[in-house]
């Protein structure tokens, strides 16, 4: 993976959630600085994440390690909930005329 694709999720992710580099540090106990986020987000530096850094930088983002991961060119992690298979849990209402409406509001 290009050192790049490491800085371009960080950069959508703290776009996407309107969190700040210093409210990303909070997010991750600190354990990285507001200018280490920062500096990721410029220039990439999955050079110096190690195996560590994935978990806070990962709660930083509210994203899964392994897309963390992926981004900076390590390996994944086995994940048990890969193996889980889920359903839409969703019930379809069918739409009802405006007059059917009415009739149950009054």
């Amino acid at each position: 993976m290009a050192p790049k694709d490491l800085s371009q999720l960080v950069r959508r992710r703290l776009w996407e959630l309107a969190r700040s580099a210093d409210e990303a540090s909070l997010r991750a106990s600190r354990i990285l600085s507001a200018e280490t986020i920062s500096r990721i987000a410029r220039h990439g530096g999955s050079s110096f994440i190690s195996e560590g850094v994935v978990t806070y930088l990962a709660r930083a983002l509210d994203v899964p390690e392994n897309r963390v991961r992926r981004a900076a060119g390590l390996a994944p992690e086995p994940d048990p909930r890969e193996s889980i298979t889920t359903r839409p849990h969703l019930r379809l209402v069918p739409r009802q005329p405006e007059d059917q409406v009415n009739e149950r509001t009054t």
